[in-house]
């Protein structure tokens, strides 16, 4: 039995490299950008004007002219429009490139406008007000962002604001999600009083699909040929392959000994933690990944967050998350030496500190309390009491 720590580190060496491909740049937005994105042109591109109202010469307004004529109206993306003379304006909206011979902006909101002039009503002015000068935030070829980086609106919007019509980004695992046992059945079926609905598949579907991943879901009985043949299938058509049961010391848990077959290298089988201590982990000869966690319905969420997620950041190359510590609000004790993941609570209090609450459950089956927590607490091995306003890390689960 290998610790958390040693299992994490076992599933990022064993990380994916799947490649890139390219996308158009309007539906990137979630992907992992595999490319380095160059500003093409000075950001802003030209001296661009933050303001509606009039552009004007400093020295104009310092010498003590207030009454400008107004010489035209200037709008966004026309070619600017210079004055003849000190006493001149253009009228000017937001975005528009400020011409040559103003260089100081005044809002509408300063002025009074009538019979063709402009009239200031301010005592003082800054030269350059009410301007974005050009090259401020970056200039031509300075990097915007960077592979690994997730696409989000902000960072599209910088690939479109140099031209990236299309966009190379990291290949997305093909990801299913394989439930087992006999005791299993479909969730629109009747179960007899010894029989469960299915729900872990569809639970780890909806938690990748929470991320932006899609994955298949598949069920497979306790049957030794149908596991070999259907696994021996998913092997030739997924990059990943997440099993929930099967996997413990049971009698009908034939799933170790299929993956040894078809070959699958057992990387480890046993980690020191509660819930989820039977999690079994190899790899396929063609590099596939196998995740194989019990099958109690607590133990596949704590394990797909834990394990599954920072292998599927690490094989697309995008930074995994910093660590979250909150501190624990009751005291308690656990006697195994595991580590152990509390379902808790996250709250914020009035001092802005993260606040964990343990929700009280009845071990690794009891799935209902998994709607009321947000976190798993992940308590250290060495310790068997833990006492209010100790700080330890927590993994998210659900929004706070």
């Amino acid at each position: 039995m290998i610790t958390v720590e040693q299992a994490e580190q076992i599933i990022l060496d064993n990380k994916s490299d799947l490649g890139a491909e390219i996308t158009l740049f309007d539906t990137s937005a979630g992907r992992v950008l595999a490319e380095t994105i160059r500003a093409d042109r000075d950001l802003p591109p030209y001296n661009r004007v933050m303001v509606d109202g009039i552009a004007i010469k400093y020295s104009a307004f310092e010498r003590g002219i207030r009454i400008f004529k107004i010489k035209a109206v200037q709008a966004a993306g026309v070619e600017p429009v210079e004055v003849d003379g000190d006493e001149e304006c253009i009228e000017i909206m937001t975005g528009a490139a400020i011409p040559e011979s103003v260089d100081t902006v005044i809002r509408y909101e300063d002025i009074t406008i009538g019979e063709g002039e402009a009239i200031i009503n301010l005592a003082t002015i800054e030269k350059g007000q009410g301007l974005h000068l050009k090259g401020a935030d970056k200039t031509q070829g300075d990097v915007l962002a960077v592979p690994g980086q997730l696409i989000t609106p902000a960072v599209l919007s910088l690939i479109a604001s140099v031209g990236e019509a299309e966009v190379r980004v990291k290949k997305v695992p093909r990801i299913v999600v394989i439930s087992t046992g006999d005791e299993v059945i479909e969730v629109h079926k009747r179960p007899t009083p010894f029989q469960i609905r299915r729900s872990n598949n569809y639970t780890a579907q909806a938690i990748l699909k929470t991320l932006g991943y899609e994955a298949s879901v598949l069920h497979l009985p306790d049957d030794p040929e149908v596991m070999r043949n259907q696994l021996s299938q998913c092997f030739q058509y997924y990059d990943a392959i997440i099993l929930a049961g099967g996997v413990s010391a049971g009698k009908f848990d034939f799933l170790p000994q299929v993956l040894n077959e078809l070959g699958v290298e057992q990387l480890f089988h046993k980690v020191a933690q509660r819930p989820g201590k039977p999690f079994w982990f190899g790899k396929h000869g063609n590099g596939v990944p196998v995740f194989a966690f019990p099958g109690n319905p607590v133990a596949v969420y704590m394990c797909l967050h834990r394990y599954f997620i920072p292998w599927l950041y690490a094989t697309l190359g995008q930074q995994q998350p910093a660590p979250v510590y909150a501190m624990l609000n009751n005291d308690l004790e656990f006697k195994p030496e595991l580590k152990y993941f509390l379902q808790v609570k996250l709250l914020v209090n009035e001092q802005a500190k993260l606040i964990a609450e343990p929700i009280v459950g009845n071990g690794s089956g009891d799935f209902a309390n998994l709607a009321d927590a947000n976190a798993f607490m992940e308590l250290p091995a060495e310790k068997s009491v833990f006492k209010k306003g100790e700080v330890y890390r927590v993994h998210l689960i659900n929004p706070l």
